[in-house]
């Protein structure tokens, strides 16, 4: 049995979810991630999620390889090591073994935090490298532009760590983004762009 199999054997899509941070009402359905979503609109299911609001869907390492932007098998590699999965056991085996580090609940929520902000970050920086390039070498280079080619890779740093780094390291990170207030930066910036995008939408729709 490979390393897909195992995880999705041990872990199903609802504990994924409600692990990495999201909240699962009534009829396991959850504000989906993916899109603006204000009502809950994705159903998680034991296998599999489907949004009817924007019809992203999938398994459990699905789910995750979009919450973090991470491939199917980085994901899977994740979620083995968040749920403590040896994919050299059973799954029988697998799901009775520990973590190695049994994360503390207020790290943990500390790090998803910072994951989540990042990986938003992360997004909107792509974007702007694409959508603000100067078209010629005439153009005005925009402010957007430029914070995108020296911010990418080092967030991209920050995102691996918190990712795939050891705990110590992960733990230190997740202290010095927190210290230095660039997460609650990120979030409030964040925030307010995603407001000036939805009154911008609405004004182009009125």
């Amino acid at each position: 049995m490979n390393l897909f199999e195992n995880v999705k054997a041990v872990v199903t899509v609802r504990q994924a979810a409600e692990h990495y941070g999201l909240k699962v009402g009534r009829g396991n359905m959850a504000c989906c991630p993916f899109h603006n979503d204000h009502t809950p609109s994705m159903k998680l299911n034991e296998d599999y999620f489907y949004c009817f609001g924007c019809g992203a869907h999938g398994d459990v390492i699905d789910l995750v390889a979009r919450l973090f932007d991470l491939s199917k098998y980085e994901a899977a590699q994740k979620l083995a090591y968040d749920f403590g999965i040896d994919p050299d056991k059973p799954p029988a085996a697998a799901a009775l073994r520990k973590p190695k580090y049994p994360l503390a609940k207020v790290f943990q929520k500390e790090e998803l935090h910072c994951q989540r902000v990042l990986c938003d970050y992360l997004h909107l920086l792509g974007n702007w490298k694409v959508q603000y390039a100067p078209k010629s070498p005439d153009d005005t280079i925009d402010d957007r532009f430029v914070e995108a080619c020296q911010m990418l890779d080092y967030i991209e740093y920050l995102a691996d760590i918190l990712t795939f780094g050891e705990l110590e390291v992960r733990v230190k990170t997740v202290d010095m983004l927190q210290k230095d207030g660039m997460i609650d930066r990120l979030e409030e910036r964040l925030g307010r762009l995603e407001k000036e995008v939805d009154a911008r939408d609405e004004t182009e729709i009125g």
